[in-house]
């Protein structure tokens, strides 16, 4: 008995399907590789600005200018640190950085206690009033010149928002009035992808 024949039809519709199979499972691989070298996707997700290349904070060998020989940032060291600087006292836009600081930190909810503050200021402290707003705050009293050393190393024109890195690096700058909840977006992913601090 002779072997069952397949008709010139159902051939066609058997390779229409075949081919419609590989569509769908080359699709994706075809999509990316477009988007990937014709869309060239801009790849950044941060809010804030990368500095690059990254310094340390040790490197800057930034003066104490208080009883203590240390400038106070040393201790925090193997924690995540928010930063801001001061050139005297703190004026109305230093206090809203201290408030956008804490409200960020507050907002990292458990892991807050991985996120610590500073004030580096240069010339006098801040009064005492700001300083009873912002308890954990840490006020560091330096110099002039390790203060600019420090804008520069950040690439910082105005003072705004630093975050160093546990391992005591400069690693990210955000502007003047910064937008807490896209900042608190950036350091939940930090502290999310980070296996010290």
């Amino acid at each position: 008995m002779p072997a069952p024949t397949l008709d010139d039809a159902q051939r066609r519709r058997n390779r229409i399907k075949l081919l419609a199979i590989l569509a769908v499972c080359a699709a994706p691989v075809i999509a990316s590789y477009f988007t990937y070298y014709v869309i060239k996707p801009d790849g950044r997700t941060n809010y804030g600005e990368l500095i690059e290349p990254q310094r340390s904070l040790a490197s800057l060998a930034l003066a104490a200018t208080g009883a203590a020989p240390d400038p106070g940032l040393a201790a925090m060291r193997g924690k995540w640190l928010l930063i801001t600087l001061a050139d005297e006292g703190c004026d109305a836009a230093c206090e809203q950085r201290l408030v956008v600081m804490r409200q960020v930190r507050l907002t990292t909810g458990k892991d807050r206690d991985r996120v610590e503050r500073a004030l580096l200021v240069a010339g006098s402290p801040p009064p005492p009033a700001v300083l009873t707003e912002h308890e954990g705050l840490q006020v560091v009293a330096t110099d002039r010149e390790s203060l600019e050393r420090l804008r520069q190393a950040a690439g910082a024109t105005a003072p705004g928002i630093l975050i160093v890195d546990p391992l005591g690096n400069l690693m990210m700058r955000y502007p003047t009035e910064p937008d807490p909840n896209r900042m608190k977006k950036d350091l939940a992913k930090l502290l999310r992808a980070s296996r010290v601090g």
